[in-house]
């Protein structure tokens, strides 16, 4: 994997600079480009194995709390989250492994954690390995890295507990879910016509909210078919929106679809696209290193962005399969156009509310906590899948552009969009209090 043969020369870089064949192993400093990789080669695979964006969210989640676990118990600038998270463990630091390097740790319990929860997770092992190789060529022994490995491996433990208990595993027993063929509501598009994604994700325990509706938005503008209608006017909007060649490249990079297909003519394909959420993780880790943020506070905003957009989707995807609304692309064919097709690819699940413009605003609202309101930074996120970066004055700059991105893209009315960034900032701002207290 290309990303994989640059880590590997990271992994050069830090023997150089830490110096080979040392055995100073309290004075040995992990570099934070491990949490990052981590996070980039969990996305990877997240790719190849089609991860819906909300089941995206909960792998990131879990994994970074494991970091974060192993790290608050070793280093008193990082919170326990016993109390704040809901249903969260109290978690005791095992005695048995005295010679272990807690940021190895972090590094290797997301790991652990990841290496489960992720269909294809056993294949993260080279990563694994590699790190390790790493370790060693810096002049950490052997003895710690057997302890810190064990420490990583018994925190990670009590993670999967705590995961297995958020109630995702019941989803499998809940009837399948049938769309309704009703006036105005949702039924799969094309050219894939693939299943609902999610329709239970609001039943899974969220980590902050106190309940999925916590925060339930408005209801959407009622659909009707009469050309006097409020419905049919924003149905007109995304129609005739301005698809020019700025918001070709706004919708194109905040894409972020990973059922998007590409038809050849005899077969269709599967293209490379990450989740929002992976987006957003991928955001975190430039801010990160352009703010150079020590190994714990770099651990910390990750694991708090990851559980953010997880509780951005429980609240969205508990709205979407309430109200159930119609993509704009259905009722377009319908109503308007029946030859007209969005500039982007529908996602399968409803319209209402727009979930990148919801976990976009959480997200932004969580970094702008932590970096401020003028933190610019150059996304370079989608350069890896053939897109440009772009360059933004501050999170919530770039989060009203991957709002608005869905009207450009054609899949989003606008009062979706609107309410999901009110989600979104209830959501961050919930968080924010929270984690402030």
């Amino acid at each position: 994997m290309k990303y994989f043969n640059q880590f590997l020369g990271l992994i050069l870089i830090a023997i150089f600079l830490f110096g080979c064949g040392k055995k100073e192993n309290k004075k040995i400093a992990i570099p934070t480009s491990y949490i990052d990789e981590v996070t980039i080669q969990m996305t990877e695979l997240m790719i190849h194995d089609v991860t819906n964006p909300p089941l995206a969210a909960r792998f990131f989640s879990y994994a970074c709390l494991t970091g974060y676990e192993i790290t608050s118990q070793n280093d008193t600038s990082l919170s326990d989250l016993h109390g704040v998270l809901n249903q969260y463990p109290d978690i005791k630091k095992p005695s048995g492994f005295p010679e272990q390097s807690y940021q190895l740790s972090a590094v290797l319990g997301m790991l652990q954690t990841a290496k489960k929860i992720q269909p294809s997770g056993p294949e993260l092992q080279s990563l694994e390995d590699a790190i390790l190789d790493s370790c060693r060529n810096m002049g950490v022994d052997e003895t710690t890295i057997s302890h810190s490995l064990a420490y990583a491996k018994s925190i990670s433990k009590e993670i999967l507990k705590y995961a297995k208990a958020d109630g995702y595993n019941l989803i499998s027993n809940y009837p399948r879910y049938s769309p309704l063929e009703t006036p105005g509501s949702w039924y799969p598009t094309p050219p894939g016509y693939f299943a609902p994604v999610e329709p239970y994700f609001h039943t899974v325990r969220p980590f902050f909210l106190d309940s999925a509706q916590q925060f339930k938005p408005a209801p959407p503008v009622a659909f009707s078919p009469e050309k006097t209608s409020e419905f049919f006017k924003i149905t007109e909007e995304v129609y005739k929106v301005d698809l020019n060649e700025e918001n070709k490249e706004i919708a194109a990079f905040w894409d972020c679809n990973p059922f998007a297909l590409q038809d050849n003519g005899h077969l269709m394909v599967g293209m490379k696209k990450i989740s929002p959420g992976a987006h957003w993780m991928g955001i975190t880790n430039i801010a990160c290193q352009k703010a150079g943020l020590s190994f714990a506070k770099t651990l910390e905003i990750h694991t708090m962005v990851a559980v953010t957009l997880m509780d951005g989707f429980i609240a969205c995807w508990d709205e979407k399969y309430r109200s159930n609304r119609i993509r704009p692309e259905t009722a377009i064919r319908k109503y308007i156009d029946p030859t007209w097709t969005p500039f982007l690819q529908t996602p399968p699940f409803p319209e209402y509310l727009s979930g990148h413009s919801t976990v976009s605003t959480a997200a932004s609202v969580i970094l702008t906590h932590y970096l401020g309101d003028n933190f610019e930074y150059s996304d370079t996120v989608e350069e890896r899948y053939g897109l440009k970066a772009r360059t933004y004055e501050s999170f919530a700059q770039a989060a009203n552009e991957a709002a608005i991105s869905r009207l450009y893209g054609g899949i989003h009315f606008m009062d979706a969009i609107t309410r999901g960034q009110t989600q979104g900032k209830n959501v961050g701002n919930w968080i924010v209090d929270k984690i402030s207290s």
